[in-house]
């Protein structure tokens, strides 16, 4: 693990959106999120967490299809889907006017991020989370890693906020 990643341990899905949403009320644009694990580690969960965190009053679901979704909250939220984009598509997604969300003007959260890497800024949020099961039941291990001053600032902020078991777990 590097240096500038912190961990946190999740049991359910409300904790997973619990601490979206508890990112989504210390954040502050512009800010480019992007979100990395397999289908069904909860990228998505976490998403909809951080925009009522973010006051967004929309229900909050993937862009998988339309790649794109926008919401008002206390700053513009931008929500990217890059599962079914590669590298490849990158003049596509430049022609679509990606680049211009981020950073953006606001919070741009984007998931499966690795698909399209070199539209990603140097100073980002990434988040790794990873669905895993032990005699417990299910959980998530959400990892935050900083790249850059502002996302250093944001990861500090966030782990101020939250009670941890000795075993990383969240204390709700």
């Amino acid at each position: 693990m590097q240096h500038n990643s912190h961990s946190v341990i999740t049991r359910n899905e409300k904790e997973t959106a619990y601490i979206g949403e508890t990112l989504g009320k210390i954040i502050e644009p512009p800010m480019v999120i992007a979100l990395k694990g397999s289908l069904g580690a909860g990228k998505t969960v976490f998403v909809r967490g951080a925009a009522k965190g973010l006051g967004v009053i929309e229900q909050v679901t993937s862009p998988t299809f339309v790649l794109l979704k926008n919401y008002r909250g206390r700053f513009p939220v931008y929500h990217f889907d890059y599962y079914r984009l590669y590298e490849a598509d990158l003049e596509e997604a430049i022609g679509m006017g990606f680049e211009d969300y981020l950073p953006g003007d606001g919070i741009a959260f984007v998931e499966w991020a690795e698909r399209l890497p070199s539209l990603i800024p140097t100073d980002f949020l990434e988040i790794f989370l990873e669905l895993y099961f032990d005699n417990e039941g299910e959980k998530r291990r959400l990892t935050f890693v900083a790249h850059g001053y502002s996302a250093t600032l944001a990861v500090k902020r966030l782990f101020s906020h939250l009670k941890l078991d000795t075993d990383r777990t969240l204390k709700l």
